[in-house]
């Protein structure tokens, strides 16, 4: 179908780069969209059954609470799989490649699909199982089409944060359903279009994917797609073994006082369990983590916090609802920004001695910074009850989080042994996941001793973000640290 060789491998590139970039826009992220399909589901009348007549000051008000704290577990539920089952699809990746843990992302994401569309009020329930399997097929797409930037070179990061940036917009696919409802078109009508649709994620699989891997940086003259033959692939892939055995049987994490010349050397030999343990890594946990549970209580609770702040009003909730859906497809134009901050040196003469790797992480410094940056204004204006002010919040959500994980994404990419990056991005994914469980007891709080308001947890979670700003403060010092033994070097080889 494309060629194998030369420009036809050139059309191939692209075709893969922009198929990739539809499937992860059109799929990948949906379940982020959450706060358009509740307004839907509350309307159809899942969970209607939890809500209870209260008197308040002689008046009978209906009290919904309970049906809030189900769509929210939903939420918390599924948001903790997409990340924690990261780690073994992250172990599958790398040790199976790419076929097979597509297939399988296929496979529960169609499955979560079809649950929604033949769900309904009386089973309400399978909401649970069917966000989760959306979230985890979403997720599986992602991981594998982050290799992608392999193909292009220099332009590596600002294709893995472009595709990171097209899966935050992904959840204007619910916002879609969300028109479409109110237009007529049934929730099962639009949840089995979107389970047929499967046809061409099985396409790309097949003839637009590697079996196993994209190395970086990539093997002369290879090539990649069913209709190119398995013998490159094959090779790819024993050389990728090898280098998997290889790392394994190193147990020891170089010094950052070794020598400049071995930097590159030392990146490809590092174990998986040296690059778990390091300063790097743990820093770069933290970094995600709190920003990753702002983010991900923002949005669980952006309908209650909607009402509380309407005061109620139908109207005005469904309005802001759907600003947010609207800006949320931003994220594919917000992300390239981040991706283009850390590629900004590519093509230029590095320092005297300075290795690719440091050169990479130097550029990281900036982009790291603006992202911790951004989170911190976002739960500023987040934890301001003034409603007209959520506009700006909503902006401010997008864009950091285009930046947040395009950026992860990209400092695994440049920071570690490309062998290791599916584990490694599990690893992270998995632990941050952990942490993001504490989006339903600060809910839980928010429902009931503080009455609905949540001005106190957001208070504390802008808080909790300024710890964000240590991961790139550590990578400055790094980098000051190699550079001063640079100089020295150079001082000493001249004297």
């Amino acid at each position: 179908m494309f060629g194998c060789q030369g420009s036809g491998l050139r059309v191939r590139s692209w075709f893969t780069l922009i198929s990739g970039l539809v499937e992860c826009l059109g799929f990948a992220g949906a379940v982020f969209g959450w706060a358009s399909l509740v307004f839907v589901l509350k309307t159809e009348g899942y969970f209607r059954s939890l809500c209870v007549n209260i008197t308040i000051n002689g008046t009978a008000v209906e009290d919904c609470s309970r049906q809030d704290e189900q769509l929210s577990l939903i939420f918390t539920i599924a948001s903790f799989m997409n990340n924690f089952l990261t780690l073994p699809n992250g172990f599958l990746f790398d040790h199976f490649g790419t076929t097979v843990a597509r297939l399988l992302g296929i496979s529960v994401y169609t499955a979560g699909m079809l649950l929604i569309g033949f769900s309904s009020p009386v089973n309400s329930i399978l909401l649970f199982p069917a966000l989760s399997f959306i979230a985890v097929g979403g997720i599986l797409f992602l991981v594998t089409n982050i290799q992608v930037g392999n193909l292009f070179g220099k332009h590596r990061s600002t294709i893995i944060t472009l595709y990171n940036g097209a899966f935050d917009s992904s959840s204007a696919v619910f916002l879609i359903i969300k028109f479409l409802y109110e237009y007529g078109v049934s929730l099962r009508g639009s949840f089995l279009f979107l389970t047929c649709c499967s046809v061409i994620h099985l396409f790309r699989t097949f003839v637009l994917m590697p079996r196993t891997h994209i190395p970086y940086p990539l093997p002369e003259n290879y090539t990649y797609g069913m209709d190119c033959g398995v013998t490159r692939d094959y090779a790819v892939a024993k050389i990728e073994e090898k280098n998997i055995q290889t790392s394994q049987a190193e147990e020891e994490m170089p010094s950052e006082g070794t020598s400049l010349q071995g930097q590159n050397t030392e990146k490809m030999e590092r174990s998986f369990k040296s690059c778990l343990l390091s300063w790097f890594f743990l820093w770069h946990l933290l970094w995600l983590s709190v920003m990753q549970l702002r983010h991900y209580l923002f949005i669980g609770t952006l309908n209650p916090m909607l009402n509380h702040f309407a005061a109620g009003d139908p109207g005005l909730v469904s309005r802001y609802t759907n600003a947010f859906a609207f800006t949320q497809l931003c994220g594919i134009l917000c992300a390239p920004w981040n991706g283009l901050i850390m590629d900004r040196h590519k093509g230029k003469q590095r320092e005297q001695g300075q290795s690719e790797q440091e050169a990479d992480l130097k550029a990281a410094i900036l982009s790291l910074s603006l992202t911790a940056l951004q989170c911190v204004l976002f739960s500023v204006c987040a934890a301001t009850p003034i409603l007209p002010l959520q506009y700006l919040t909503f902006i401010l959500q997008v864009l950091n989080r285009s930046f947040l994980y395009g950026g992860n994404a990209a400092f695994i990419s440049v920071a570690f042994p490309s062998v290791h990056f599916g584990k490694l991005f599990g690893t992270v994914m998995a632990l941050s996941a952990v942490v993001s469980l504490l989006q339903y007891p600060c809910f839980t709080l928010i429902k009931g001793p503080l009455g609905g308001d949540p001005l106190y947890v957001n208070i504390g979670l802008t808080i909790l973000s300024l710890l964000a700003f240590i991961n790139p403060l550590y990578v400055y010092l790094y980098c000051r640290r190699q550079a001063a033994q640079r100089a020295s070097s150079n001082k000493s080889a001249s004297s």
